[in-house]
C-alpha cells in the first residue's frame, strides 16, 4: 500500500461512518422513536424518510401512525434520541483507535470536519478515547456551507497550517470526497455497510480506498 508519512503532514477525518459506527441512527431514527412509544415501523421507514429534514419526518411520523404528539415534540423526541446515541452507545470504528495514534506517532497532525452536531461527536469520541488525538474540530454548520463545498477542509488545513497536497481527507461519502479531491486535497475512501451506495464510485474517486481502517495504518509508517 502507498505510504503518506514523507508527504502528508495534516489528516481531515469525517467523524460519522469514518470515526465513529454512528450511520446506523441516521437510518434507525424514526423505527426507533415508534418503537419507544409503542407503534411498529413499516418495514421501508428509513427509505421513506431519507431524503427529508427532521421536521418532515416528524410531520410524516405523526401523520402517518396516528401520533398525539404535535409535530415539534416529535422533534424534540427525535433529538433527545439522536443525544443519547451519541452520548451513551456509539462505539468507535474497529482500528480507528490504532490509526490515529499511527497518525499522531509520525508528527502529523490531525483536525475533523463533521456533519454533525459538535456536542453529540465531541463527546462520543471523548467517550471512546478518541478526541485527544484530534487537534480542532470543525462543524458544518460553525463554517456555514456544506461538505459540497471545500470549505470546512480549507478551514481544517488552515489550522494545521498544511496545504492541500501536504493534506489527506478521510471521508465515506462519495459527494464529499469528490469536493475534497476537486479542492486538491489527498483523499481516502473509507467502506461502510451502511453509509455510501455506491461503494464502487467510492473506490474509483478516491486516491486510497480502505474497508478497515487498520489498513491505513500502513499508510503513514514512518519508515517508508
Amino acid at each position: 500500500m502507498k505510504c503518506f508519512s514523507n508527504e502528508i503532514k495534516g489528516v481531515i477525518f469525517d467523524v460519522d461512518g469514518v470515526l465513529l459506527d454512528s450511520l446506523e441512527i441516521w437510518t434507525d431514527l424514526g423505527a426507533r422513536y415508534l418503537i419507544s412509544i409503542g407503534k411498529s415501523p413499516e418495514d421501508d421507514l428509513a427509505d421513506i424518510l431519507f431524503s427529508m429534514s427532521m421536521e418532515q419526518g416528524a410531520e410524516y411520523l405523526k401523520e402517518n401512525y396516528d401520533i398525539d404528539s404535535s409535530a415539534k415534540e416529535i422533534v424534540t423526541g427525535l433529538r433527545n434520541m439522536l443525544r443519547d446515541f451519541y452520548f451513551y452507545e456509539v462505539k468507535a470504528k474497529p482500528g480507528a483507535d490504532q490509526l490515529l495514534q499511527a497518525i499522531s506517532d509520525a508528527g502529523i497532525s490531525i483536525t475533523a470536519a463533521t456533519s454533525s452536531p459538535r456536542e453529540h461527536i465531541e463527546r462520543a469520541l471523548e467517550r471512546n478515547g478518541l478526541l485527544g488525538y484530534i487537534g480542532r474540530m470543525f462543524t458544518n454548520s460553525e463554517v456555514g456551507k456544506s461538505k459540497h463545498f471545500p470549505d470546512i477542509y480549507n478551514a481544517a488545513a488552515a489550522e494545521m497550517h498544511t496545504a492541500p497536497e501536504e493534506t489527506a481527507v478521510f471521508e465515506d461519502s462519495l459527494y464529499a470526497l469528490k469536493t475534497a479531491a476537486a479542492a486538491g486535497y489527498h483523499t481516502v475512501g473509507v467502506a461502510d455497510c451502511k453509509g455510501e451506495p455506491d461503494q464502487d464510485g467510492l473506490k474509483e474517486a478516491a486516491d486510497i480506498y480502505i474497508s478497515e481502517l487498520c489498513e491505513a495504518a500502513e499508510l503513514f509508517r514512518r519508515d517508508c
